[in-house]
């Protein structure tokens, strides 16, 4: 062995540092980030758990009792409330009233909400034209109807209802046409009028917001090609609209089944508005006109299941023509 070799000095290998071995500095860092993210969420959790799911199981058990009454023919001071199973279920879907209402609603919501749609389509494409003047004016003209409460709105159109203090009425009666907008026939009509003007300023500006997030430069390659206003319209507008198209039908869809405070105010200026007319008036009228809040309970979770199965079967079917169309 020479003697540079033995005043060489011997390399140092570096010790292997473990990949899962993380430092303690940034594990205390993330573990406070949680911490602070977990702050952030739990008021709303907390909020959400207290004001949606806590009534909906308080619902689903109220459906599963019933009251027994003690005393001469039920007459006495004492209840109890007791497990009844799915009686109070078998009960709601034997009343023809109830089933009745669903089948108006829905037929409501055929008409009603493409008819609705369109029209909020129709005025966000051209509101959103390249040549549209008044923008702000109009805007806030079909949004103001959203503004008004469903009772007062329903209170208005009631005025307009009525023969002998109904200008429209005696616009008609002039020209020979004899109409009752709250007869048996049409009051059902006469309310998606109502929802209709209501909600269809709504549903325009959440689809122009989704128009407003369409780059121009589309809009612009477009024009160079020779595309008119239609074909922008049809090929490129529409298409990047459909997340907004489907989330205002959904929601429209929801609304729809919940319809009550325009047939609970029209109810006193027409006597084809019964009790069962939709299914949450008919769950108002148990639980507070026949004291019967356990039926009630049963059908407003009926109402939910149904409101779930139509939304989300809905949202199936635009998932899979969306993928068809790839």
């Amino acid at each position: 062995m020479s003697r540079d070799t033995l005043s060489r000095p011997e390399p140092v290998i570096p010790k292997r540092r473990d990949p899962q071995r993380r430092p303690r500095r940034a594990t205390r860092t993330e573990a406070r980030n949680a911490r602070a993210a977990a702050g952030f969420v739990l008021p709303f959790l907390a909020l959400f758990g207290l004001c949606f799911i806590a009534p909906i199981l308080y619902a689903v058990h109220q459906s599963l009792q019933r009251t027994e009454r003690t005393g001469p023919l039920g007459l006495g001071g004492e209840e109890r409330e007791v497990f009844a199973g799915l009686a109070n279920y078998a009960h709601a879907l034997a009343d023809d009233r109830f089933l009745t209402g669903f089948g108006r609603v829905l037929l409501f919501g055929a008409v009603q909400i493409p008819l609705m749609i369109v029209l909020a389509t129709a005025l966000a494409l051209l509101l959103e034209s390249a040549g549209a003047r008044g923008i702000t004016f109009f805007r806030s003209a079909f949004f103001l109807p959203y503004g008004v409460p469903g009772v007062i709105a329903s209170i208005l159109w009631g005025f307009l209802y009525v023969p002998g203090i109904s200008p429209l009425v005696e616009v008609a009666d002039s020209v020979g046409w004899d109409v009752d907008f709250l007869s048996r026939g049409t009051v059902l009509w006469s309310i998606a009028n109502i929802v209709t003007w209501q909600f269809t300023g709504y549903n325009m500006l959440v689809l122009i917001a989704q128009l407003k997030s369409v780059p121009e430069e589309l809009y612009e390659a477009a024009r160079i090609d020779g595309a008119n206003a239609w074909q922008v319209a049809r090929h490129i507008k529409l298409p990047l609209i459909r997340p907004a198209l489907v989330l205002t039908t959904v929601f429209s869809i929801i609304g729809t089944l919940q319809l009550f405070a325009e047939p609970m105010v029209l109810r006193p200026l027409a006597s084809s508005i019964d009790s069962g007319f939709t299914p949450n008036l008919h769950a108002y009228s148990e639980a507070f006109v026949g004291n019967n809040q356990h039926v009630a309970a049963a059908e407003a979770v009926l109402l939910a299941l149904v409101a779930c199965v139509l939304s989300f079967g809905f949202l199936r079917l635009v998932g899979r023509r969306g993928k068809e169309q790839r």
